[in-house]
């Protein structure tokens, strides 16, 4: 054997060593590469599975916060529509004051005072005095019965929101 065979023969080992220690190696790395991919897949499974139950529990939450909402908005329409209906019965109330007022001032209007001139100018004049306060009385009457009626519905739309943001918080 010549020493170019023998070199040749040499170098044929080293490439073989060379390329089973480079197998070996590969090997390894795609081994522990399907480990760790195994891994992040499992993480990403129970991420996944985490991410779905906090969603999850998240809308239920949400619903019920709605289902509060939605209960307050109702109890507080029924609210409003007593005050209003208060209102009503209020103002057909007011009307039969106003009605009184009314046929008060028309009847004092009618007075004669017989006998003395003097009694029945004082009688006109007690009479204007009665017409315009019994005006005064209707118009006061009719302006504190749509406050009331204002102020009803204001607080009870402030009852629905305080309601909502009891419910929300």
């Amino acid at each position: 054997m010549t020493t170019y065979a023998k070199a040749g023969a040499i170098l044929l080992l080293i490439a073989l060593a060379v390329g089973a220690l480079f197998g070996a190696y590969h090997h390894g790395l795609s081994v522990k590469d399907a480990e760790w991919k195994g891994k992040w897949e499992a993480r990403d499974a129970l991420d996944i599975a985490a991410k779905l139950a906090n969603e999850t529990a998240e809308r239920a939450k949400e619903q019920a916060r709605q289902q509060s909402i939605n209960k307050a908005i109702q109890n507080g329409q029924q609210r409003i529509d007593e005050a209003i209906a208060d209102a009503a019965a209020a103002r057909a109330s007011a009307d039969g004051l106003r009605g009184a007022a009314d046929n008060l001032a028309a009847r004092l209007a009618t007075s004669d005072a017989s006998g003395h001139s003097c009694t029945a100018a004082a009688s006109q004049a007690a009479a204007r005095a009665a017409m315009v306060l019994a005006d005064v009385l209707k118009r006061a009457d009719q302006r504190a019965g749509d406050l009331a009626e204002v102020a009803d519905q204001a607080r009870a739309r402030g009852v629905i929101c305080e309601q909502v943001y009891e419910g929300v918080r």
